[in-house]
Formats: structure tokens, C-alpha cells, sequence
């Protein structure tokens, strides 16, 4: 097979036509053609170098028949999301199920599993358990270490992860939001070699110097893409992009070519751009991915220019896998797995006794994963604290999935619904149920249209109800990604109908429970402050 375009040469820095000769999956020759009019751009695929597929809400097979079409080859993929459903069957799941399709997945070993103890899950990963996937070659790096306090303060049980990890010679990754200073310094040293959670570029250049590897993390609900661009020319080899998680009507759009497209359009160049989308992830986790050189295994894309980079070809082993914006991978069968057992709540369940008018509130910021405490003032109705629209002060519950347990209910800000409840079995990391409402009976319709489906997103307005359900671990759908996409965008619209100003109500939903990151966020046992790591009492004394 021989292809012509104006090839890129990211490392060497300039761009010339070529023609390949692809044979029996790899670059067989390059070599220099005449200057053609209208030739495609021949350059390396693009890497997501820190996601979760399972927020996709797609199972991996279904992901990669997306992602292709945006010329995305591979992923840095931590499934710590279904092995917190599922324990070590998650993991395996997500490696067998990736391995049927023409595209690379690149699993790490999930570090954090729980990722606390302040909460249920339904699985756990500990010390012998990373050390049985380190020693499989298809496990490439520790994931997150999102225990941030034990790496500091030198956790046994964290050092051991992560010296098991040094012994196999295999990168950890980082999860450290805001840490700086001697925090940092302390935490690098343990051994995490990335960051993807740095929301403002001073944090960001100071875990530079360190010499961490920053990964520009643009998804569905945490965007700091505008914060840390400016990194780029200075560091050209400290920056990968990552979307870390983004939802299917997200992904059908676009990938890390929409980050490309921005870089360039910001005036950075754009040969540091394509080395932060493209090679830096394969120099930092020694990926088996072709770079466009000959020997390479053949991963490659064509784009109509250095600009848009809209891609016309992509792809994967010498195997075409994408065309003109339309998926060649073909759907699979995909069997389903879960871990759901709970029974059906009541409205009074969701009840929560008045100490008071004045409560500590969970501050919800789009765009971000950080949630600061606030305080405000709730509506107590005899003797029982409920909502208070008219602030944009909301119940929020957080329901154990995996055995019968009386829900947490504390307070929420931003949401803006006006009537209603909007739930979900995606919520970070435990992914216990999680609900936003306006009143009791709503909450809990939302809530049992979840159990009633073992998983999925739900909307209720008075009448009205919507669910789109994710039977695989409670978190993806094993069904064509399209078809999810389409769900979730019908869902996510009546979402804002019944009031939310949020960019994506449901992903900005699934992280406020997620109390690895500060400051305030409810668990199925209670209010967490992710500051100081220990429950807090929802009303003000």
C-alpha cells in the first residue's frame, strides 16, 4: 500500500512531500516525492495521555470507533473507574474488551482503589494486585496516585504501590490539584512523573521544575486548557494533552484534535503543539505506537491541513480504520458485567432533620472539578431541611449502591434546576448513585429509575422522565457509541430545560462525590472536606 502527502516531521521540524509504502502493518519506506498541489497532511496519530473510557459511558470497543474518526490512535487509560465497581474482573474486562478492535489501549494498573475509605465501593485493588499487573507487559504504569496525603506523608501501603512499580521500571502518574511548594516537592519525590489536575499555570510551571510532565486536560467537565496553553512553547517536552474524562456527545464532536486546532489557533507553534498531541506520550510511557519513521508500526493520519486538523484518514497497524469523518471499526458483542444491590428508595428516605437554617454548601464550578465550601440558607418545612431554588440551593444525595444503606443528603450551589431531579450511577470514584433535586419525590423517582435499571443517567420533571441506561459496572453502555451519544445529548438538553446553567450538568454531577478533590463533596457516608480528609456536619452552629 503506498500513500502520498506532505509529510510532517514533528522531531526534525519540517514538512516535505512523501510517499509510504506501507507493508504487513508497518512503514516500509519513505521517500521524497516532487511538490504535488492539494496533498493531504501525513502525520503522526494523536495520544490521550490521561483518560478514564468508562466516562465516555462507552465500553473501550465502542470508544475507539469514535476517537478514530478524530484521528486519536491511542490512550493512556487508567480503569480505575469499573475496577471500583468490579475489583480486579473491571480490569480485566477493559483489557480483553479493548483488545478486539484495531486501536490502542494502554491500561495502567488503577493505584487507588477505593479511592478513600471515607466511602463504599464495590471493589478494591491492593498491593498484590498491582503487583500481578505489573508483571503483565500490557500494563504499562501505575494510574493516578490521587492519595496525595499518603504519598506526602509516606503511607506504607502507598510506597508500596510505588515501589512496585519502580521495580518493573514502569512511570507513575500524578494527581496532586493544587499542590505547590514543599507539598509538591515532597510528593514528586515520592515517585509520580505526570500531573493532569493543575488548574492555573503557576502550579503548573512549579511541577515543571520539579520535573513533572504536565498533561493539558481539556474534557467534558474540568477545562484548563486556557490556564496552562501558554506552558507550551516554553516546554515542548514537559506537555501531552488529555481529556481525562469526556462524555459520549463530547467525544462523537471531537478529541485531542480539537485541542491541536486551538493551540495552533492561539499563535502557539505548531510543531511543539504536535509533539505534545502526538510523540510525547510514547517518549514518556515507551509506547509501542508509531512515530512515522520507517520500521515504525504504520499509526498515522491524514488532516487537510496544520490548522483545523480535520482528519480525513486515520490509520492503526496499516489498517484503515477511519474515513471522511466515518468509523470503519465495527461494532462488536460486548458481554455485561455489574455489581448492583440496592433495593428501591422512598421519598422520606431523602429527608434530612433541621438544625438549623444555615448549612455548609458544596459550591459546584463549571468547568471545574474543585468545589469550595460555601454557606447558605435552606427552607425548613416541620421540622425538615429542603431545597431553596430561589438561592440555586439544592439537595444533593448520595445513595450506596452495592447494599442497602440510608442515602447522604447534604447541599448543593449552581446546579439552577427549577424543577425536578437529575441523577446518576456515574459518581466519581465509588460510583455510588448520585442525585441534585428540587424536592423528595423527584429525587427519589430519579433516583429508583437508576436502581430499577442496575445503572444509567436519569431526568425527572414532574410527568416527564428520561433515563438512558448503562448496564456495564453501572457506568457504560455496551450499545453502538452514536446511538449512546445521541441518548445522552436528548438527556443532557432536558437537564437544562428544567433550569442547570451548566456546560454538562451530568459530568459536573459525577465528580461531587469525588473527595480526592477539594474542598467540599458529599460520600455515601456523609460531607467530606477534601481539604483536611474527614467528615463534616452539613449544619452551621
Amino acid at each position: 500500500m503506498k500513500i502520498q502527502g506532505n509529510l510532517v516531521d514533528i522531531p526534525q521540524r519540517k514538512i516535505y512531500p512523501a510517499e509510504l509504502t506501507v507493508s504487513e502493518g508497518k512503514i516500509f519506506q519513505i521517500r521524497e516525492i516532487p511538490a504535488q498541489e492539494g496533498l493531504p497532511y501525513l502525520m503522526p496519530g494523536f495520544i490521550d495521555a490521561h483518560v478514564h473510557v468508562e466516562s465516555s459511558m462507552l465500553v473501550p470497543s465502542e470508544f475507539a470507533r469514535l476517537a478514530v474518526v478524530h484521528g486519536t490512535v491511542a490512550t493512556i487509560s487508567d480503569p480505575h473507574e469499573i475496577a471500583n465497581v468490579c475489583g480486579m474482573a473491571g480490569v480485566e474486562y477493559m483489557i480483553e474488551n479493548g483488545k478486539q478492535v484495531s486501536f490502542h489501549f494502554f491500561f495502567g494498573a488503577p493505584s487507588c482503589v477505593p479511592a478513600t475509605p471515607f466511602e463504599t465501593a464495590g471493589g478494591e485493588i491492593d498491593a498484590q494486585d498491582i503487583e500481578n499487573l505489573m508483571a503483565r507487559p500490557e500494563i504499562l504504569y501505575l494510574a493516578e496516585m490521587m492519595n496525595w496525603p499518603g504519598t506526602v506523608n509516606r503511607d506504607p501501603v502507598v510506597m508500596e504501590k510505588i515501589r512496585i512499580s519502580q521495580k518493573y521500571g514502569k512511570p507513575i502518574d500524578g494527581h496532586a490539584p493544587g499542590l505547590t511548594g514543599e507539598l509538591a516537592e515532597k510528593y514528586v519525590s515520592a515517585g509520580p512523573s505526570t500531573d493532569h489536575e493543575c488548574f492555573t499555570y503557576a502550579e503548573a510551571l512549579g511541577k515543571i521544575k520539579l520535573g513533572m510532565k504536565i498533561s493539558i486536560r481539556e474534557g467534558s467537565a474540568a477545562k484548563n486548557f486556557e490556564a496552562l496553553i501558554d506552558l507550551i512553547d516554553d516546554h515542548p517536552g514537559m506537555i501531552m494533552f488529555c481529556s481525562d474524562d469526556k462524555h459520549p456527545d463530547n467525544l462523537a464532536i471531537s478529541h485531542i484534535n480539537e485541542l491541536a486546532a486551538r493551540a495552533v489557533a492561539k499563535g502557539k507553534d505548531p510543531f511543539n503543539v504536535l509533539q505534545a498531541a502526538c510523540l510525547n506520550p510514547i517518549a514518556h510511557y515507551s509506547l509501542p505506537v508509531g512515530q512515522l519513521r520507517e520500521g515504525d508500526s504504520a499509526e498515522f493520519i491524514l488532516v487537510k491541513d496544520l490548522e483545523k486538523f480535520e482528519v480525513l484518514d486515520t490509520y492503526i497497524n496499516g489498517e484503515r480504520v477511519a474515513e471522511n469523518g466515518k468509523t470503519l471499526i465495527p461494532s462488536i458483542k460486548n458481554e455485561i458485567i455489574n455489581n448492583f444491590h440496592t433495593s428501591p428508595k422512598k421519598p422520606e428516605d431523602f429527608q434530612i432533620k433541621a438544625k438549623g437554617d444555615k448549612v455548609r454548601v458544596i459550591e459546584a464550578l463549571d468547568g471545574q472539578l474543585i468545589t469550595p465550601e460555601i454557606h447558605g440558607e435552606i427552607r425548613v418545612k416541620n421540622g425538615f431541611a429542603e431545597s431553596n431554588p430561589d438561592q440555586d440551593i439544592l439537595k444533593i444525595t448520595v445513595v450506596n449502591r452495592y447494599q442497602d444503606a440510608p442515602p447522604a443528603v447534604a447541599f448543593i450551589k449552581n446546579f439552577g434546576l427549577k424543577t425536578g431531579a437529575i441523577a446518576s450511577s456515574v459518581g466519581h470514584d465509588s460510583h455510588n448513585i448520585i442525585a441534585v433535586g428540587v424536592d423528595d419525590k423527584s429525587i427519589c423517582r430519579a433516583v429508583n429509575l437508576i436502581i430499577a435499571a442496575k445503572g444509567g443517567v436519569s431526568a425527572v420533571s414532574g410527568e416527564k422522565e428520561d433515563i438512558l441506561p448503562l448496564p456495564v459496572g453501572g457506568i457504560m453502555s455496551a450499545s453502538d457509541g452514536y446511538e449512546v451519544a445521541a441518548a445522552y445529548t436528548h438527556i443532557d438538553r432536558m437537564a437544562k430545560e428544567m433550569g442547570s446553567t451548566l456546560a454538562s450538568p451530568f459530568m459536573t454531577l459525577s465528580f461531587m462525590a469525588l473527595l480526592v478533590i477539594p474542598d467540599l463533596k458529599l460520600s455515601d457516608k456523609g460531607l467530606f472536606d477534601g481539604k483536611k480528609f474527614e467528615f463534616r456536619e452539613v449544619f452551621l452552629k
